[in-house]
């Protein structure tokens, strides 16, 4: 397993609000998907994408992305031919908001992770909407557990035991829910940070969920992580 980490520089055509950023950027990523059948099939298909991204950077203070400035994106995958698809075909893609100009492809080198934390809000959803006043922290947790250890066991097409420490503490860095917007739906997430246990099989999930994000909805752009390694 390898996660590759593209950067994208794009030109921004519009400005842009940080609250829709990630659906600006999402519509450009769905656009080059969609034009093939192969990544059209794959992009329509109701399976774990195995990529996510981060919002706009370098950060503007007023929280307006401003037209016609340079902008970079880092999208990661642990999906060779999607990555090696990406590398080919997004920097020469555009939107009425952002054009492509530039991408590089890296491989993020694995080494012991201390702990992983989000750049973008991590997601869980209930029925009724945002988890909190809804599920205890311990179902909270269980529900971040058990969704990494379904995109491993999807990826390697395998089953692991679940008899293993992964998190050996969760950190909540917002005082209040952070909200993005999607086609006019409000989301609510929160901002992690995930201390990683020292075993094999958690360390490798870590390193997975650099690639597939972290919680829900990650081809939208949610639960993009960061990591530190020991000291």
């Amino acid at each position: 397993m390898k996660v590759y980490e593209l950067r994208l520089k794009i030109f921004l055509l519009k400005s842009i609000d940080k609250k829709e950023a990630l659906e600006r950027i999402g519509e450009m990523i769905d656009k080059c998907l969609t034009a093939t059948d192969e990544f059209r099939n794959f992009h329509n298909s109701n399976t774990f994408k195995n990529y996510t991204f981060n919002s706009l950077y370098k950060l503007e203070r007023d929280g307006i992305y401003k037209v016609g400035n340079i902008y970079s994106i880092k999208i990661r995958t642990v999906d060779e031919m999607l990555a090696k698809y990406f590398k080919k075909n997004l920097a020469n893609e555009y939107t009425e908001h952002m054009k492509g100009l530039t991408l590089e492809c890296n491989i993020l080198r694995k080494k012991p992770i201390e702990k992983i934390y989000s750049i973008t809000p991590v997601i869980i959803k209930t029925d009724e909407g945002y988890w909190k006043g809804r599920l205890s922290l311990e179902s909270f947790e269980k529900r971040l557990r058990e969704n990494i250890i379904k995109k491993y066991n999807d990826y390697f097409d395998t089953e692991i035991s679940e008899d293993f420490e992964l998190f050996s503490r969760i950190e909540f860095n917002n005082q209040k829910p952070i909200a993005s917007s999607y086609k006019n739906v409000n989301f609510l997430g929160d901002k992690l940070t995930l201390y990683i246990a020292e075993n094999e099989i958690a360390q490798n999930l870590a390193y997975l969920a650099l690639g597939t994000g972290v919680g829900e909805i990650n081809g939208r752009g949610y639960g993009f992580m960061n990591y530190q390694s020991f000291k």
